[in-house]
């Protein structure tokens, strides 16, 4: 089943708060949050925080621009290890991210 998270348009907070699976440990790794549009156009590449390396729980927090747009996106998070290997989670699918218009 897909990972499904909502914010309204221009919010910041939540952050969205990710636990990799397999789990893994993050100690010494970076890690980006990639977000995409449905027509696949890229609206986040950016930086994501490690809140626990192990077991690796990942974060995103946004800024205004990242939801700007209603709508329904697909993201994931891209892990590079410390020996250079990049890894992609969710690994067998995407985080569905909805952006809901917000009434002011």
């Amino acid at each position: 089943m897909a990972d499904v998270f909502y914010i309204k348009r221009n919010d910041t907070s939540p952050a969205l708060e990710y636990t990799l699976s397999p789990a893994v440990d993050l100690t010494g790794a970076t890690v980006r949050f990639h977000m995409k549009d449905s027509s696949g156009a890229i609206k986040v590449d950016a930086a994501a925080t490690i809140k626990t390396a192990n077991p690796g729980v990942v974060q995103y927090d946004f800024t205004a621009a990242d939801t700007d747009t209603e709508g329904t996106f697909t993201a994931e998070f891209e892990v590079t290890y410390g020996d250079g290997s990049i890894e992609t989670f969710p690994n067998d699918g995407y985080i569905t991210v909805v952006i809901k218009a917000d009434l002011a």
